[in-house]
C-alpha cells in the first residue's frame, strides 16, 4: 500500500504590516521553527540515502515572502533576538529562584546556533532548498490558491479562477515548472450547483463547481476531508436540507483516489481523501502524539526573552502546574511514536481491500516544530523506519496518480477541514460583514477589468488592485477573527486591504483621477503589498479575454 504524507505551508501577508505581537513575527517563528527544522531533516535523510518522499504544499503567499529581501532581514533580526534572551537567561533564572531550568539555556543556545548555521549555509533561501529536494525528485512541490481564498465563498467565478491562475504562476515563477497538485484552501469544496450564501450575495442558479476551476487553471488532482467523500447524505449550506449524493460504485473510501464527476470534458480531476484514522494520531493534542507529557509546552512562555522551558505534563493541568522539559526525554518518545505510527500504517494496510490503495496523511507543515516543536524529528524518524518496509510504500501523490490514474468517479459533498466539517469556521455572525464587504468590491473589479485590460496606462493601477483584491480575499482573516485569537489585527488588514482596493478602483472605472497623485500612491501600497507578478494576464485569462498587449 502506498503512504502520501503531504504538508501545507501556508501564512498570510505579513511583511510590512506589523511585527509583534501579530505580523512579521509569525514567518520568522514558522522559519525558526518549521522550515528550516525541515530543511535540516530533508539534508540529513538525503545525506543517508533515505527516501522521503514529502508531498510539500508551499502556498504562494507563502513563496512570496521567503523571497522577499524583508524577510532576510526579519529574520537575521529574530536570530539576534533570540540568542540575546538565551544569553540573559541563566542570570534572570538565578536571580528568580527557578535554578532547575538553567540547563535549558545550553540546549536552547544549541539549538539556535544550529539553525542560525543551516540558514546561512543555504544563503537564505529556504525556496531554493525545497527546489533542489524537487528536482532531484525527492519531494513534489504543490501550490495551492494565490493568497489562500475560501474558493466556495468569493462571489465572482473570476475570482476563483485568479486565485488558481496566480497560483500555478508563481509556483512556476519560484520553482521553475508548473505544479499539477493543487492544496485546496481549508480542503473547502462546492459541487455545482446554486449559490447565494447570505441574503447580500448575487444569487446564482448554477455555479460552477470548485474542481472544475482547478481544470480551468490547469490543476489535475487536489485533496479533500473524509467526509465530503462518504456515501450518504451531505447537508446543504445554504437550504438547509439534506441532500442524496450519488456516488461511483466503490465510492467513499478513504484509502482510494478518485476522478471527480463534476469536472468538464478536459483533462480529468483527481481527488485524494485525507484519511481519519492515522492523521489524528498526529495532529490531535488530546488523543495523538503531541498531547505526551514530555514534549514541550507550546502555550507556557517566559518573558521577557520569549522562551519555551516547560513540557506539556499533562494537557488539563493549567500553565502554573506546568514541569521543566526534558529534551532527552522527549527525544525518546518521538522514537516510540515514530515506531508506533508506522504500526499504524501497516496496520491500515494489512486490513484493507483489494480495492484499497493508499493511505493520505495530510497536515498544515507548522504543525511540526511550531505547534509540536518535536515533530519535524518524528518525520524524519518516520521516514528512516519506512525505509524498505515492504507493507506500506512512501510516495508522492503525484507519483501515486502517475502508477494508474482511477476510473472510479465519485460525487462529492459540501464541507471543508475545518471545525464542523462546513463553511461555519468562514461563514458566521462574527464574519459575514468581511463577505458583505468583499462581495460588492468584486463585483466592481471584475465588472472594471475588460476596460482596464485594454489601458497599458492603467496597468499599474490595475496590477496593485488585483494584488489588493487577492489579498483581501484571504481565508486566513475569517478564520482568525471566528477563533478570537488575534481578530483585531485579522480585521484591521482585511479593511486595509478592502480600503486600498476601493482607492483604486475609479481609475479602473474610468472616472477622472490625479495621475500623478495616482502614481505615488499605487507606488505606496505595492512597497507595503508588492507580491506576485504578471497579474494583468493573468486578470485577463481569469475573464477569459485576450492577454493584452502592450506594444
Amino acid at each position: 500500500m502506498r503512504f502520501v504524507l503531504t504538508l501545507h505551508s501556508h501564512l498570510p501577508w505579513v511583511l510590512h504590516h506589523g511585527r509583534w505581537p501579530h505580523g512579521s513575527d509569525w514567518l520568522t517563528e514558522a522559519a525558526l521553527d518549521t522550515y528550516l527544522p525541515l530543511v535540516q531533516s530533508l539534508n540529513r535523510l538525503e545525506t543517508a540515502r533515505t527516501a522521503a518522499p514529502i508531498t510539500l504544499g508551499v502556498t504562494p503567499v507563502l513563496a512570496a515572502q521567503l523571497a522577499h529581501p524583508s524577510f532576510r532581514t526579519e529574520l537575521d533580526a529574530y536570530f539576534a533576538q533570540r540568542l540575546e534572551a538565551i544569553a540573559a537567561l541563566p542570570g534572570e533564572l538565578a536571580a528568580s529562584g527557578e535554578d532547575e531550568l538553567i540547563p535549558l539555556a545550553d540546549f536552547w543556545r544549541s539549538h539556535i546556533e544550529a539553525l542560525q548555521r543551516t540558514w546561512q549555509e543555504i544563503g537564505g533561501d529556504i525556496l531554493a532548498v525545497f527546489r533542489r529536494h524537487a528536482d532531484a525528485g525527492r519531494i513534489e512541490l504543490i501550490s495551492s490558491a494565490a493568497t489562500h481564498g475560501f474558493l466556495p465563498l468569493l462571489g465572482r467565478d473570476e475570482s476563483i479562477r485568479l486565485q488558481l491562475i496566480v497560483g500555478r504562476a508563481e509556483h512556476a515563477r519560484h520553482f521553475g515548472e508548473m505544479p499539477k497538485g493543487c492544496w485546496v484552501p481549508e480542503c473547502a469544496y462546492r459541487p455545482r450547483g446554486p449559490w447565494q450564501p447570505l441574503p447580500a450575495a448575487r444569487y446564482a442558479a448554477d455555479r460552477a463547481s470548485i474542481d472544475e476551476h482547478l481544470q480551468y487553471a490547469g490543476f489535475q488532482w487536489f485533496f479533500v476531508d473524509a467526509h465530503l467523500a462518504e456515501a450518504g447524505e451531505a447537508y446543504d449550506l445554504y437550504s438547509g436540507k439534506k441532500r442524496r449524493i450519488t456516488r461511483g460504485a466503490n465510492a467513499g473510501s478513504p484509502y482510494r483516489a478518485y476522478q471527480v464527476r463534476d469536472a468538464g470534458r478536459g483533462r480529468p480531476v483527481h481527488v485524494l481523501v485525507r484519511d481519519p484514522r492515522t492523521t489524528a494520531q498526529v495532529w490531535s493534542r488530546h488523543g495523538g502524539y503531541p498531547g505526551d507529557g514530555r514534549y514541550l509546552e507550546f502555550h507556557k512562555i517566559r518573558y521577557p526573552g520569549g522562551l519555551k522551558l516547560w513540557s506539556v505534563t499533562d494537557t488539563t493541568a493549567d500553565l502554573g502546574a506546568k514541569e521543566r522539559y526534558h529534551p532527552d526525554q522527549a527525544s525518546h518518545v518521538v522514537a516510540q511514536h515514530a515506531s508506533h505510527f508506522r504500526a499504524l500504517l501497516d496496520s491500515v494496510a494489512q486490513g484493507a481491500s483489494r480495492h484499497d490503495r493508499v493511505i493520505v496523511a495530510p497536515f498544515d507543515t507548522e504543525l511540526f516544530g511550531h505547534w509540536w516543536f518535536e515533530g519535524v524529528d518524528f518525520l524524519e524518524q518516520l521516514f528512516a523506519g519506512l525505509d524498505g518496509d515492504a507493507d506500506v510504500v512512501p510516495t508522492t501523490a503525484g507519483r501515486l496518480l502517475q502508477e494508474g490514474a482511477p476510473n472510479t468517479r465519485i460525487s462529492l459533498g459540501e464541507g471543508s477541514w475545518g471545525a464542523n466539517g462546513d463553511f461555519s469556521m468562514w461563514l458566521n455572525q462574527e464574519t459575514a460583514w468581511t463577505w458583505e464587504r468583499l462581495w460588492p468590491l468584486e463585483e466592481r473589479f471584475w465588472n472594471a477589468a475588460p476596460f482596464a485590460v485594454t489601458r497599458p496606462d492603467l496597468f499599474p493601477v490595475l496590477e496593485q488592485a488585483a494584488r489588493e483584491l487577492l489579498l483581501a480575499q484571504s481565508s486566513d482573516w475569517q478564520f482568525i477573527i471566528s477563533t478570537g485569537a488575534a481578530g483585531d489585527y485579522a480585521t484591521k488588514r482585511f479593511v486595509e486591504h478592502c480600503e486600498a482596493l476601493e482607492s483604486l478602483l475609479p481609475a479602473l472605472e474610468g472616472a477622472p483621477v490625479d495621475r500623478e497623485g495616482l502614481r505615488h500612491h499605487v507606488s505606496h501600497l505595492e512597497a507595503m503589498d508588492g507580491c506576485f507578478s504578471d497579474l494583468v494576464g493573468a486578470v485577463a485569462a481569469a475573464s477569459d479575454i485576450p492577454k493584452p498587449s502592450v506594444e
